[in-house]
């Protein structure tokens, strides 16, 4: 597995080589610095620490500064890789050109925010009828029982917060990558609000 952060740009659409028109998301991927490494050894397993984007020093706490060797710079967005594929030593660039031999995604964000919001918008509920009279047009209908215990058991589906979650969107197909540009191009959506931050790997469940 190999995965990296970067940020989202937005959609757009391209041509295939047949002519077809397809949406894409644009992803740019800015050179990641390895933080460090965690061996088996030491930890009781392997793994990789990508850091992205500098953080001024007067904003990073001494503890939060103190897990960056000498030489690195504080970065705002920190993430651990498991089992990442690549030779790589603590101080490297890695950037978008190790995606070169990969053909699917697994990309994971936060989605966006939609407030609170009833149960037709929540959960698709078709509610009542829209006529005159009928007194039940987006309302939930009954959620307990009438009789003992007489109260509503968990995981009813009910109005609620919606959105704001970490969501997970596997198996996109990468569509075009560009080096210089910085960005991966995937076929399909991804969640989260314009320049929000992703953390794309390759697929677990496709062959790469």
């Amino acid at each position: 597995m190999i995965g990296l952060i970067a940020k989202k740009v937005g959609m757009t659409q391209v041509f295939d080589e047949s002519g077809n028109l397809i949406p894409v998301t644009v992803i740019r991927v800015e050179p990641n610095t390895v933080v460090s490494k965690k061996d088996e050894a030491s930890f009781g397993y392997e793994a990789v620490v990508l850091g992205l984007e500098d953080l001024k020093a007067s904003r990073a706490s001494k503890p939060y500064a103190g897990q960056f060797p000498e030489g690195i710079a504080p970065k705002r967005h920190l993430k651990e890789f498991r089992g990442f594929e690549r030779e790589v030593a603590v101080g490297d660039q890695v950037g978008v050109e190790i995606f070169e031999d990969v053909r699917f995604l697994d990309v994971t964000a936060t989605s966006k925010g939609k407030g609170f919001q009833g149960v037709m918008k929540r959960w698709g509920f078709h509610g009542g009828r829209a006529s005159h009279g009928s007194k039940f047009h987006r309302e939930p209908g009954g959620t307990g029982m009438s009789t003992t215990p007489g109260h509503t058991f968990k995981n009813i589906k009910m109005p609620g917060r919606m959105g704001r979650e970490r969501v997970t969107v596997q198996n996109l197909k990468i569509q075009k990558i560009d080096p210089e540009l910085k960005v991966v191009m995937v076929r399909g959506s991804v969640p989260g609000h314009k320049d929000c931050t992703l953390i794309i790997k390759s697929a677990v469940k496709k062959e790469n």
